[in-house]
């Protein structure tokens, strides 16, 4: 199995001038990169869904049980990012560890975790925008924010077939067009959009915690229905399953390892740092919400919070939850797309893809023309395809990512015990395992479509592979002028 030597990519981070990233991110910037795109809109949805179906209550154990798991693979990222602080996340660990093959596998299941993703999120953005223009008599024609697939009833009775889905193209762009600037940019513009959409939570929780009555706690644990998941301790899990999903996206950060300052020290607290200050957000939000309102009043909601909020006398807050939604989403999308441009920078590299993907800018330093050709793709993608086509954004991708990191730490740690480390993960063997069995734990809970997107993408990236990317594979270029 065909490896990359940890000291060629130990070289490769240290590398400077006009073929690198350029390094400008900060821990702050690093935790604020996870934090925007780990609070997004699923706060103010999977919280009232787990809490109404599966947990009531209770749903705050949910979410601690759920940052447990993902803290097993984000101490595992958190080794690996400070060992090896190279762009490209899980797929330059696993071509560290478990060779080329399973790398490729890795960084290209990543790419379709982040452009379903950006795609999802993009075409979700325009609905709320729409919702929130309408707030103040502002109204797009519906033939462009709809897909052609797509039908609307206007007032008068008739069908509208949409066209194209404008805003969600537009917010690609846009969001693109930051990110080509440059990292430092990027990173500012998520800073303050994270700001913004924290605060929202912070209102959100300090008007709401005067509203709280105290019998919506009890019981805390409703009692079990007799069917798995319904409540109960069964309801608490199921409940963690779910909001799982709302948590992902520290893996981001390790994607920013080589525009990272001091990585070996920044890269650990950007991504534990995130999870840290979003479980603590995530738990006060849901206690918040529950008290407020009765739990059994958010079964069948998808806006659990404009629930909560009817109880209090501050109506207006509804409004500037939707903003936060939309602040929310545009920055999923910024580290969506950041995230998916790192991780062909690094593949393309490694000569498994086109050159053109790893070209950097002369002046911004940034993979622009990778950006240009994945927003192309991305953009059409918004405008043309439905929302209920294109699915919701599943983890499967990530979480075989963590199961990969995980074994990753494993193996490293049995092949290579003294390579410095400048961030150990705790208790090996014991997190590492834990972690396997946790992530792979979540993606038996799939469904089975699921699974089938992901074995169609994966079966096209193996065609590319043999076609062009072993071919090219600047590794085996080497071995086999080194031993022709």
């Amino acid at each position: 199995m065909i490896k990359k030597p940890i000291d060629l990519l130990l070289q490769e981070s240290a590398e400077e001038g006009e073929h690198s990233l350029k390094r400008t991110l900060g821990p702050v910037n690093l935790i604020l990169i996870g934090i925007g795109i780990i609070i997004g809109a699923g706060l103010f949805s999977l919280t009232g869904i787990a809490a109404g179906q599966h947990s009531g209550p209770a749903v705050t154990i949910s979410f601690l049980i759920a940052a447990v798991g993902c803290a097993f693979a984000a101490l595992c990222y958190a080794e690996f990012s400070a060992m090896i602080p190279v762009a490209g996340s899980a797929y330059t660990y696993s071509y560290a560890t478990m060779g080329e093959l399973f790398a490729w596998i890795i960084g290209w299941d990543l790419v379709l975790e982040y452009s379903v993703g950006a795609a999802t999120v993009a075409i979700s953005w325009s609905q709320y925008l729409t919702k929130f223009l309408s707030w103040f008599d502002l109204y797009l024609p519906p033939q462009l924010i709809l897909s052609p697939f797509e039908t609307s009833k206007a007032a008068n009775g008739d069908i509208v077939r949409g066209i194209i889905n404008l805003p969600a193209a537009l917010i690609v762009i846009v969001v693109t067009s930051i990110i080509i600037r440059g990292t430092k940019g990027s990173a500012l513009v998520n800073a303050i959009i994270v700001s913004l959409k924290v605060g929202v939570v912070l209102v959100f929780i300090a008007v709401g915690w005067s509203f709280i009555n105290p019998q919506n706690y009890h019981p805390y644990i409703p009692q079990n229905t007799g069917v798995w998941g319904d409540y109960g301790w069964s309801g608490i899990l199921r409940g963690a399953g779910l909001v799982f999903f709302v948590f992902i996206g520290f893996d981001a950060v390790s994607t920013a390892a080589q525009e990272a300052k001091n990585p070996q020290r920044n890269m650990p607290i950007g991504i534990i740092g995130s999870l840290v200050v979003c479980t603590i957000l995530f738990v006060i939000f849901a206690h918040v919400m529950t008290g407020m309102a009765n739990y059994k009043e958010f079964i069948g909601s998808g806006a659990p919070v404009a629930i909560a909020i009817e109880k209090t006398h501050y109506q207006w807050l509804s409004k500037a939850i939707v903003l936060a939604i939309l602040i929310g989403y545009t920055s999923v999308i910024l580290v969506d797309l950041l995230g998916q441009s790192r991780v062909f920078f690094s593949m393309s590299k490694d000569g498994l893809l086109p050159k053109v993907f790893s070209d950097v800018h002369p002046k911004f330093r940034t993979p622009w023309k990778s950006n240009i050709v994945l927003c192309a793709f991305i953009a059409l993608f918004a405008a043309f395809v439905p929302i209920r086509v294109v699915g919701e954004m599943t983890s499967i991708g990530t979480l075989l990512a963590f199961v990969m990191v995980c074994a990753g730490v494993l193996i490293l740690r049995k092949q290579q015990p003294n390579i410095h480390r400048p961030f150990k993960t705790p208790w090996v063997p014991v997190v590492p395992i834990l972690g396997i069995l946790v992530c792979f734990a979540m993606m038996t809970f799939l469904p089975g479509d699921t699974w089938l997107r992901l074995i169609i993408w994966l079966a096209i990236g193996l065609v590319i592979y043999f076609t062009y990317g072993k071919k090219n594979s600047v590794i085996r270029k080497r071995l086999a002028a080194k031993h022709g």
